[in-house]
C-alpha cells in the first residue's frame, strides 16, 4: 500500500475530514470531529509507514499477540488503540479492515443525528 491509496480510502468513507492539529507531519483523520487515524507523513515518505487505529480492547489485545507490527498504540491510550506497522507481516488487506474496524468504533459512537447528517452528505 502507498500513501496515496491509504489517503484515498480513508476519505471515500462518509464524513471523513482530514487535519493537521499537532504539526505538520502527523496527518489526523476524523468522523464526526473524532479521531480514528493517526498516521506520519515524514515516515510514509522514509518507506516506513504506520498508523494509529482506535480498536476493541480485547481485539486489540488478539492482534498484538498474532502480528508482530501490531504494537499499543504510540502516544495513544494503549487500551484503546493500536499502531499498525505498514508493510511488515500485517497485509494490506488486513490494514484496510482494521481502518475499517477503527472508523466503524468511530461512527457508531456519534449521535444519531451526527449519523444521518452525514449519511445525507454522502448522498
Amino acid at each position: 500500500m502507498n500513501i496515496q491509496q491509504f489517503h484515498e480510502y480513508c476519505l471515500s468513507k462518509k464524513g471523513v475530514t482530514e487535519h493537521f492539529p499537532f504539526d505538520e507531519d502527523t496527518l489526523v483523520l476524523k468522523v464526526g470531529a473524532k479521531m480514528f487515524c493517526l498516521t506520519s507523513i515524514k515516515e510514509w515518505e522514509k518507506g516506513t509507514p504506520s498508523l494509529n487505529l482506535k480498536c476493541d480492547p480485547e481485539k486489540a489485545s488478539t492482534l498484538r499477540e498474532e502480528f508482530e507490527a501490531i504494537n499499543p498504540g504510540y502516544h495513544m491510550s494503549k487500551i484503546h488503540w493500536n499502531t499498525i506497522d505498514c508493510n511488515s507481516d500485517v497485509s494490506d488487506k488486513m490494514i484496510f479492515e482494521l481502518i475499517n474496524h477503527s472508523y466503524d468504533l468511530i461512527f457508531k459512537s456519534l449521535t444519531k443525528r451526527a449519523q444521518l447528517e452525514m449519511e445525507k452528505e454522502a448522498d
